[in-house]
């Protein structure tokens, strides 16, 4: 009998809500196009936003009003379930991520629309904002699965995946049409049971004295 047949099964996971994350570094807030539109027009527009939408589904906006569209229907979407990505220490939006796919019957969510500013991508407050959302599926809403999808061509996607704990599992060829063109998909997960060994590890690397006065990693993560 192989784990996962071993494992009880338990489905219905619960429907994520629009909730608050609190971590040390940030927090995760519902989308609000009031309080987040600018903040996240920042830290994502300018000469690299091309760049950062290249993989995204979406363009990137071209002026406040377009940004503010965005964030009107980001907030009222259920699956993606959208959240600002707050530095603590700013209190401004660096970015935004979402959860989506959501399927409580099978116990499996992804976490997708990923757009990390240049102030927060690489550091401390993005991977914490992933643990907060792997947390939050997994120990407040009962998921067996928590999937990384991405572009088989984004190779820093990809790295970020398996620095951040998730499995490859394989490439779905001709999975999708995105603007207008072809996506093969890289899929990667991380499973219930493997979440206390990646949480260890997440916590370590989380812990203030793993960091120096301007935030820089003393130990990388390790979730080996």
């Amino acid at each position: 009998m192989s784990q996962a047949e071993a494992c009880p099964i338990v489905v219905p996971a619960g429907r994520p809500g629009r909730v608050v994350l609190e971590g040390r570094y940030v927090r995760l807030e519902p989308i609000d196009p009031a309080r987040h539109a600018a903040d996240i027009l920042a830290a994502v527009g300018g000469e690299a936003a091309e760049r950062r939408h290249l993989w995204l589904p979406d363009h990137p906006p071209a002026d406040l009003a377009d940004m503010l569209a965005w964030a009107d229907r980001a907030a009222g979407s259920e699956d993606p379930l959208f959240h600002a990505v707050i530095d603590r220490l700013t209190g401004r939006a660096g970015g935004r991520q979402a959860l989506m796919r959501i399927t409580p019957e099978h116990g499996v969510v992804e976490i997708g629309n990923i757009l990390w500013g240049e102030g927060i991508a690489g550091t401390r407050i993005a991977t914490e904002a992933l643990f907060l959302a792997a947390r939050y599926v997994f120990e407040t809403l009962g998921y067996r699965r928590f999937e990384w999808k991405c572009n088989d061509r984004n190779e820093p996607s990809k790295r970020a995946a398996e620095r951040f704990g998730f499995a490859f599992e394989g490439i779905f060829r001709q999975h999708m049409v995105v603007k207008g063109e072809n996506r093969d998909t890289a899929w990667f997960a991380m499973l219930d049971r493997d979440w206390p060994r990646l949480k260890a590890g997440y916590e370590a690397w989380l812990a203030p004295e793993n960091f120096d006065a301007e935030g820089r990693q003393t130990q990388r993560l390790r979730l080996g």
